[in-house]
């Protein structure tokens, strides 16, 4: 079967927003390469090895390549992504003067073709990646997360989440309940309920992530202490108000002990009222997903709603921060 390849030339900052479009215009998949330059520093602290030479992408730009079945009006299609493109720019988005590009390709193993570079990855001290298809014997103190990421975001490879999920595992000490902000691949829930969190409350806008997640969270085993929700940021919350005062149908009880959200800077930005509202005095919101450029912007909307920042991690060009409620 021969497939249609509409690649795009473009930023880091812009990966997930593209991606997505691509997703929504009805991609069968998506791939991305990030940046490999020979600077770039390769964390080894905890035995990683990689797969993939670095390559000559420049410091910054990313190429994402989405794929689409014979037949499709790919005109119309490249057509719409431009617009979508150009509108990120509304929501102060640098997307480089993206490239677009298209093409035929003929290998029928395309879809599977990403599995033989991601391997287990032990990203902290306890918890350690891997992917359903890889044997791994692990350690005794290891935490693993088994991981199909179909075609959600979140192998744990991109260094918004590894930050996350190294943050996570400083902030859950065990009985609290979590609400996961943009779960993509349920990566993040899944490793508060690994790391003792009561209940996790996995939530996202995307219908592919929330199969994603809730196939992830059986996976591990969690289906018990994880609920997967398709919900545009905490909008769930106003809609099961009586279960989420009672710890039903949505698992966890308001207010909550940890917020975590991994998205991007604009979108954490219209939420942050709303979180804090839903955590109780004492509680930690993790954001990640920020760019060093939009970092300000952020840490300045946290104080303004009433929130104490008390830590900062910096990976890349990406920060994650902790906020406390007073």
């Amino acid at each position: 079967m021969r497939w249609h390849e509409l690649t795009v030339h473009t930023t880091e900052e812009a990966i997930e927003m593209i991606s997505n479009f691509i997703h929504e215009f009805g991609a069968g998949g998506v791939s991305i390469e990030e940046s490999g330059t020979l600077n770039k520093k390769r964390d080894t602290s905890l035995g990683q090895w990689y797969e993939l030479p670095l390559n000559d992408i420049p410091e910054g730009r990313a190429v994402i390549k989405g794929y689409f079945a014979e037949g499709t009006d790919m005109d119309s299609i490249l057509e719409e992504l431009k617009r979508s493109v150009d509108q990120l720019a509304e929501y102060d988005i640098d997307t480089g003067n993206p490239v677009y590009e298209l093409k035929d390709v003929d290998d029928e193993d395309w879809a599977n073709a990403w599995k033989q570079y991601f391997k287990p990855l032990r990203v902290t001290d306890r918890l350690t990646i891997k992917p359903t298809w890889e044997d791994y014997t692990p350690e005794a103190d290891e935490l693993i997360l088994e991981l199909d990421p179909g075609m959600a975001f979140g192998t744990g490879t991109h260094a918004t989440t590894s930050l996350c999920l190294r943050t996570l595992e400083r902030v859950v000490q065990g009985g609290e309940d979590v609400i996961d902000v943009g779960t993509g691949s349920g990566i993040l829930a899944i490793a508060a309920a690994k790391l003792g969190a009561k209940h996790v409350l996995a939530l996202d806008l995307d219908p592919v992530a929330v199969s994603s997640a809730t196939e992830n969270v059986h996976l591990n085993g969690l289906d018990q202490q994880i609920t997967v929700k398709l919900s545009d940021l905490l909008q769930v919350l106003n809609e099961h108000k009586a279960e989420a005062a009672g710890s039903g149908a949505l698992g966890v009880k308001l207010p909550v002990q940890v917020v975590v959200a991994n998205i991007l800077a604009e979108i954490i930005l219209l939420f942050v009222q709303d979180v804090y509202e839903v955590l109780e005095s004492g509680g930690r919101y993790i954001v990640s997903g920020v760019i060093k450029s939009k970092q300000q912007a952020v840490e300045e909307a946290l104080t303004a709603a009433g929130f104490e920042l008390i830590e900062q991690t910096e990976e890349q060009d990406w920060v994650v921060l902790v906020a406390r409620k007073p």
